[in-house]
């Protein structure tokens, strides 16, 4: 089969397109011929930083749909040929995938296979930093870093169906800005935003944050909350060290700080990822999200996805596309 790798970390010319064996799935798995493989911007920190990386030689992406091609001992509730979109933790850019039967989903009724790809990470990751995480309630406001990427698309819209009373972004450029504009936010601020944010609330704040940069944008964040707010911190695209806090910061204001990642709730609870991630396809199935592919590639190509989703121009969802 075809796959893209990394022998080293680096570039995007690291990424190569080779000949490699079929997978096999173990006990609890399953294995999915591909159709589409979502790009995520943990596919860039895994080939550039190592991040998740185990051992090299390796082969990058998160998700993917396709069809199921074979069924590992004791899976139970799927069939050969079924239309499927998976969770991977690793080795999406390959034409047959391998991921555990618990983060496979069947497609919801309605969805392609391409809009299917959207879904594994971006859907629950969204819905949980609104509903299950940052518990964010009718007329509420909220701050969402990175507006115009793929989890900020379903945030805006998700948002606004839940009932806030303001949804509010943050973007690097006037065309991010623009974008966002069109999926639920009232508001976009380019660049520095504290105080904007403080003049677009009367000086109150917001009741939400939600941040994947880390660093001094987390720390602005922080400062943008108003009394009783919660700031729920889902990456740290910064590559910022560490970061704490404590009592200074949380108690003047009664502030809260929590975290979310789809990758260790995999790992650490998958049957809660699952319910999770089925409330949320819902809201694909159902209409209230809507999230666009922007770009797609063909694998081979999987470098300029990398390179355009690195210059920070992208919007949207990103895909490869690897079935014939």
């Amino acid at each position: 089969m075809r796959a893209v790798e990394l022998r080293e970390f680096g570039g995007p010319e690291v990424l190569r397109v080779v000949t490699a064996a079929v997978p096999e799935p173990g006990p609890g798995q399953v294995s999915v011929d591909v159709a589409y493989a979502g790009v995520n911007f943990a596919d860039l920190k895994a080939r550039s930083e190592g991040y998740r990386v185990p051992q090299l030689p390796f082969v990058p992406g998160l998700e993917v749909s396709g069809r199921v091609r074979a069924l590992g001992a004791g899976v139970t509730g799927l069939t050969v040929g079924q239309e499927v979109t998976a969770l991977t933790g690793g080795g999406a850019y390959a034409e047959v995938a391998v991921a555990d039967a618990a983060t496979v989903f069947p497609v919801p009724a309605g969805l392609d296979l391409r809009t299917a790809a959207t879904l594994p990470t971006v859907l629950p990751t969204a819905y949980a930093l609104l509903h299950t995480v940052g518990r964010l309630q009718p007329g509420e406001s909220v701050l969402v870093q990175g507006a115009a990427g793929g989890v900020g698309t379903v945030l805006g819209q998700l948002a606004r169906a839940a009932g806030a009373g303001a949804v509010y972004g943050v973007v690097s450029s006037a065309a991010k800005a623009a974008y966002a504009k069109e999926h639920g936010y009232d508001e976009v601020f380019t660049g520095a935003f504290e105080e904007p944010v403080r003049q677009a609330t009367g000086g109150r704040g917001v009741d939400l944050v939600l941040d994947p940069v880390g660093g001094d944008t987390l720390r602005a964040g922080l400062a943008c909350l108003a009394p009783f707010g919660r700031l729920v911190s889902f990456g740290n695209a910064s590559s910022a060290e560490p970061w704490s806090v404590g009592q200074p910061e949380l108690y003047p204001l009664a502030h809260s700080v929590s975290g979310f990642s789809v990758l260790m709730l995999a790992r650490t609870a998958p049957e809660a990822l699952r319910e999770l991630a089925e409330r949320a396809f819902a809201e694909v199935a159902d209409g209230t999200v809507d999230l666009p592919v922007t770009a797609e590639f063909g694998l081979e190509e999987a470098a300029e996805a990398h390179r355009l989703m690195g210059g920070r121009t992208s919007t949207g969802k990103l895909l490869l596309r690897v079935g014939r």
